[in-house]
């Protein structure tokens, strides 16, 4: 078993562009229900601001910041800049490397093998949702702070620190959440029917603003019907996996790189137009999973609780014919994981047993305790983007209902990806608004009324 005050390690410290950056790793085990089971290597770095002493520095709160995902390591901060810097103001940030990610113990295909089979794996990979992220950071935080700490989730993070709430809310000082109330009940089915709905939305705006760009979508779709054009990793592009660059859909100014994106697309040549090497490069980054596999591999799995998923998304698509590639326009798709991803992503082809494997699994156990998080006493505030396309608004509202004193700010100035936009504002407010500082409707849980 680790004790509290074993299992750390402080590594090195070294200034860059305004931040002091330390090196932390921590043992924890691979399930906390076997603390005398395998073990694994947890990485974070803590980020202070420069500008305070060492000294001052020792006697600042802590913040763990709780990355999007699933699968997503944590930030790598070139410079000071963002709601980095508004937090470093006033917090000591520890910016975590969830379990399977970045240098926390990474799994993809080229580790996975070391522990088995695909039925090892998947077992495995059991031990990689939001409730043992959450008993990770409570084993760092009595290792590293001792006493209650602020967390601040986006997207998945978000996720996370709902679990964190409903089973160790005695470790939180505060929380913070950015497009992230995930749905405490129901099926990944329910997530899906409304996601495509908004992402349709989206699609429409889009095309509204950039008509000539539904042609060239549909163009490149037929295209890729007929003509065999590879990515740089060596595979076909197909028409439904470039369809996945609608992820781009989900951002405030990302949509203009769409937009250049498919200004780019074809180049003519003697045997007729083809797709350009700068478009291809350009789509591999966005559709390809080698920097995230688990993002693929465990996705549905974060809505699961005693059920199976049985590839959700890819069941809900027959209600949704307009995102079929042989629709007549084709619209772009956003985050939702399809078998075939398993077939046609190179960093992916080695992992589809383990994948074919979640998605058939219904021993889940639930991720929320809907009976704590009502009588939940943690300040907690959330920015919920009234027309994310990854993160359903009607559904983010009834969570903030079920969590007693959540405070919501909704806005649609932003899409998901807000705090790149305005990062300092947003987290700002946010801690404002947990502090009591911001003006707001204090609401109790229960159900929204219609």
């Amino acid at each position: 078993m680790i004790a509290a005050d074993q299992g750390h390690r402080r590594g090195s410290t070294h200034k860059a562009r305004g931040m002091r950056l330390t090196d932390h790793r921590f043992t924890v085990p691979l399930s906390h229900s076997e603390p005398d089971g395998p073990e694994l290597e947890i990485y974070a770095r803590e980020i202070t601001a420069s500008q305070h002493s060492p000294e001052d520095v020792a006697h600042l709160p802590w913040l763990l910041y709780l990355q999007g995902g699933p699968g997503g390591r944590g930030n790598r901060p070139t410079s000071l800049g963002g709601w980095l810097k508004e937090a470093t103001a006033s917090f000591r940030v520890l910016m975590l490397d969830q379990r399977g990610t970045g240098l926390s113990a990474p799994a993809t295909r080229q580790t996975l093998p070391d522990v088995g089979d695909a039925a090892a794996q998947a077992e495995y990979l059991t031990h990689f949702r939001a409730d043992s992220i959450v008993a990770d950071a409570e084993l760092i935080r009595h290792q590293l702070v001792g006493g209650p700490w602020s967390i601040y989730g986006q997207s998945f993070g978000g996720f996370c620190a709902l679990t964190y709430l409903s089973f160790a809310p005695a470790g939180l000082r505060e929380v913070l959440i950015t497009g992230g109330l995930a749905p405490l009940t129901g099926s990944a089915d329910r997530v899906y029917n409304a996601t495509y709905s908004r992402v349709a939305a989206r699609n429409d705006e889009y095309y509204a603003r950039y008509p000539q760009d539904r042609v060239m979508t549909t163009r490149i779709m037929r295209h890729l019907e007929t003509v065999e054009e590879v990515l740089p990793t060596g595979e076909r592009l197909t028409p439904e996996r470039f369809q996945m660059v609608g992820n781009f859909l989900g951002g405030n100014a990302r949509v203009e790189a769409l937009h250049y994106l498919l200004e780019d697309a074809f180049i003519p040549t003697a045997g007729g137009h083809r797709l350009s090497d700068l478009f291809l490069a350009e789509v591999a980054a966005q559709v390809g999973r080698a920097t995230n596999p688990l993002y693929a591999v465990l996705h549905e799995s974060i809505y699961a609780q005693g059920h199976a998923t049985d590839w959700s998304a890819w069941r809900v698509l027959a209600d949704h014919p307009e995102f079929q590639p042989a629709a007549p326009e084709p619209l772009l798709t956003g985050e939702m994981v399809y078998p075939w991803y398993f077939s046609q992503d190179p960093a992916l082809v080695p992992l589809a047993p383990v994948a074919e494997l979640l998605a058939a699994r219904t021993q889940w156990p639930a991720l929320y305790d809907a009976e704590q998080l009502a009588r939940n006493t943690v300040p907690v505030a959330a920015a919920v983007y009234s027309d994310d396309i990854y993160v359903d608004r009607d559904l983010s509202m009834e969570t903030a209902a079920a969590v007693r004193g959540l405070e919501v700010w909704e806005t649609s100035d932003y899409h998901h990806d807000g705090i790149a936009e305005d990062g300092e504002e947003i987290f700002a407010r946010l801690l404002r608004m947990c502090r009591g500082q911001e003006i707001t409707v204090p609401r109790e849980s229960g159900p929204l009324l219609s």
